[in-house]
């Protein structure tokens, strides 16, 4: 072989390296995360579904196996407690409807193995909820399998959604029994006068010698409070195994939610589990992490989260987010359940418990409040203010998911009208459109309660409030008063052409595609102490995103205060003026119950 040219040998390098540079950008390509996964919690508006009632995909499981009949498989579509025969599979199916409305993450309720039927004789309902746990490893028979769950995610993912999940650690079904009280409804017996270390009361004989409250090593015998069993033939109900040793639980009775008993009482007879039980904690951490690991999902709602003792939470969490981390998923979001309206309740579970965010009951409170002219918009900037008392400041708060009603306190639309029973159309639709614009701009995580966009108002909490999204033979949903629409009976809830829905699907678009609606600083610029004026401020790297209600019903007429070099506006809904009026102060007009969103970029 000849001997290479200086020529040849420049080209044969620039073709090596460029070879080199075409594999580290293959592996690189390869490795790069999919862009749904580098989404901040606060970047994402979340769906919250309850699969039971939202769509059936598959008819045969409606039953959860054998028809045995619904008092002991639960199915029954006519009553509201009862299962309806919706499933993961018809989550699946609409994806492209909660896509279509601007949602980009799917809160699921609970999906694990439930207790189907509980409640004493004529009092029954089901666990179409799916709160009364039995298997925490695998998916309820009624709602589909692992693999539907599975499918579930990956056509989320495939699409740039997440998905989360709801999930319980306070309690399982109702299995264990106490001697004591027969008829199950045990008042709850404390600590001071049933400790751990003598059997039924302070007088009771000595047992569990040693223990200190520390060294669970020595609590052996799990009647202290009461005499627990499990009743012949559910010795095996629960699954991890571990979860079927009555040691494992507090049996203390009723929780009344005050004192102590918030922590250690059974939530409603529900086995109230004893999570400061070192085995307890290394046990849901296994099961909850291996939930990640198989499944790849984005985040945890923890029910009942303030009835779970702090140090748990200290434990189960940072090894919630190492397993997510180790999967890929930086941006894990966990938000607990603390039902209270309250700012520093809340915030003292996020500081206290360490708990990441926790839904904002404060802001549903206040917006609802505001929304139905119960109080002026001060009620709600007090909310705003109280945002530097969370652990992390304003900076957390960004990340707290915010809502208007659930599945347990009712929907918008049921409080609307319990406060103006004879309400016009016109004027139903627009406070509730005001309320869903308020949490759409403000800071926080908006969280759209599955059916409000088509309406739903519901009856009151609870089962109430879960109607069907597929035609319902519930008579009580279907003689309901709708938000926008004149419907009545049963009927396919997925219009994308229903009011509602576009209107929340423009607000939601719009906060996809204005950064400082997500990330900004909220600064809060008017809010009267009475029905009025609303306006706040987003602010990031130079652009000002000003959101102005009016929640009255009389027009206004007003300037607002804005930045200095905001100068320049341009309207991303409503009525936007070009300029301010001077540097520093920008008019507004407003209809009754409208509201306006102007932006001005490239302050200094």
């Amino acid at each position: 072989m000849s001997a290479l040219t200086p020529w040849r040998r420049t080209l044969l390098a620039m073709t090596a390296v460029s070879a080199l540079g075409m594999d580290a950008m293959t592996t690189a390509a390869a490795a790069a995360p999919d862009p749904y996964l580098q989404r901040k919690p606060q970047d994402e508006v979340i769906y919250f579904v309850l699969p039971d009632r939202f769509e059936n995909g598959d008819a045969t499981n409606d039953h959860g196996g054998p028809a045995l009949g619904a008092l002991a498989d639960g199915f029954d579509p006519a009553r509201a407690g009862f299962y309806h025969g919706g499933d993961l599979k018809g989550v699946t199916r609409r994806l492209d409807y909660i896509q279509g409305l601007g949602a980009t993450a799917v809160w699921l309720a609970p999906i694990f193995v439930n207790r189907a039927v509980q409640g004493p004789p004529g009092q029954e309902s089901a666990a179409h909820h799916g709160y009364w746990i039995t298997d925490f490893t695998d998916v309820d028979p009624h709602l589909g399998t692992k693999a539907d769950f599975k499918a579930l995610v990956d056509a989320a993912h495939a699409r740039g959604m997440k998905v989360y999940m709801d999930i319980v650690l306070n309690h399982t079904a109702d299995v264990i029994q106490y001697k004591e009280c027969p008829d199950n409804r045990c008042a709850y017996r404390g600590v001071s006068d049933y400790p751990y270390v003598r059997r039924g009361g302070v007088d009771g004989a000595p047992i569990n010698d040693g223990f200190d409250g520390k060294d669970f090593s020595k609590l052996k015998r799990p009647d202290w409070a009461y005499t627990p069993y499990v009743p012949p033939g559910q010795e095996r109900a629960k699954t991890p195994a571990w979860l079927n040793d009555p040691i494992y639980y507090h049996n203390r009775g009723d929780s009344t939610f005050a004192g102590e008993s918030s922590l250690l009482g059974d939530f409603a007879t529900l086995d109230g589990v004893f999570t400061e039980h070192p085995r307890v904690v290394e046990g849901f951490i296994e099961v909850y992490g291996r939930w990640i690991d198989d499944f790849g999902i984005d985040g945890y709602r923890i029910d009942t989260a303030r009835h779970v003792n702090p140090e748990f939470w200290q434990a189960f969490v940072p090894a919630m987010l190492a397993r997510a981390k180790a999967k890929g998923i930086e941006n894990f979001h966990i938000f607990g359940e603390v039902f209270d309206a309250d700012v520093a309740t809340l915030a003292r579970h996020v500081k206290v418990d360490k708990l990441p965010t926790v839904l904002d009951f404060a802001f549903q409170a206040a917006v609802t409040d505001v929304a139905l002219g119960r109080a002026g918009p001060d009620r709600l900037a007090s909310v705003f203010a109280g945002d530097v008392v969370y652990e992390g400041g304003e900076a957390t708060a960004r990340q707290l998911p915010t809502f208007l009603g659930n599945h347990d306190m009712g929907r918008i639309g049921h409080f609307v009208l319990k406060a103006h029973p004879k309400i016009g159309d016109d004027a139903l639709l627009a406070r509730i459109t005001l309320a869903n614009a308020i949490m759409l701009t403000a800071r926080g995580v908006p969280t759209i309660y599955y059916g409000d966009e088509q309406g739903f108002t519901g009856d009151g909490d609870y089962a109430d409030s879960r109607e069907d999204m597929f035609p319902s033979q519930v008579a009580s949903y279907n003689d309901n008063r709708l938000v926008g629409s004149s419907a009545k009976g049963p009927r396919t809830a997925f219009q994308t052409d229903s009011v509602l829905y576009r209107r929340i699907a423009a607000l939601a678009k719009l906060r996809g595609m204005t950064p400082a609606l997500r990330e900004g600083r909220q600064v809060t610029r008017i809010a009267e102490g009475k029905p009025g004026l609303l306006a706040f401020s987003r602010l990031m790297a130079g652009t000002e995103v000003l959101a102005v209600f009016n929640t009255s019903d009389k027009p206004i007429k007003a300037r607002v205060p804005v930045e200095m070099g905001s100068a320049a506006w341009k309207s991303l809904h409503g009525a936007c003026i070009s300029s301010a009026v001077a540097p520093g102060s920008y008019a507004v007009e407003l209809a009754p119950f409208d509201y306006m969103i102007c932006v001005s970029e490239g302050r200094s």
